[in-house]
């Protein structure tokens, strides 16, 4: 069985990929059998975030202090620690992580966060497929 799943920050935080797994597990897989694989996305150094979002994820659960980092007095997000914590919480044990940058224009993806950024009408598409041969 394979599934893709889109978890950005709100995914994630409403509990996509609990869901996901739980239905995989339902179906007959077992998570020693599953292996998960991050893929590319924001880094923490372009993921600039307010303080109502900080507030957001400390009141669903005050461990979620350990995602965020301060830089020049910033708030910054880890998606990416954020996912991966969910995953061994569900004791996903095999996980792989692209380190991809998708802020980052010399990576090639699109992305909404930097067209706004730079004040560009518009910020593409990006698509994900999944193949077994």
């Amino acid at each position: 069985m394979i599934a893709a799943i889109h978890a950005g920050w709100k995914g994630a935080f409403k509990g996509i990929i609990k869901r996901t797994l739980n239905f995989m597990i339902k179906k007959g897989c077992t998570t020693k059998n599953i292996t998960a694989v991050i893929g590319p996305c924001i880094s923490v150094k372009n993921y600039e975030v307010k303080k109502d979002f900080i507030k957001k994820l400390m009141k669903k659960d005050g461990k979620n202090k350990k995602f965020f980092k301060k830089i020049q007095n910033k708030d910054f997000f880890n998606l990416k620690k954020y996912v991966h914590s969910q995953l061994k919480a569900l004791n996903i044990k095999k996980i792989d992580i692209i380190n991809k940058d998708t802020f980052n224009p010399k990576n090639n993806f699109f992305s909404a966060r930097r067209s706004i950024r730079r004040n560009e009408s518009d910020y593409g598409r990006n698509i994900s497929v999944i193949m077994v041969n």
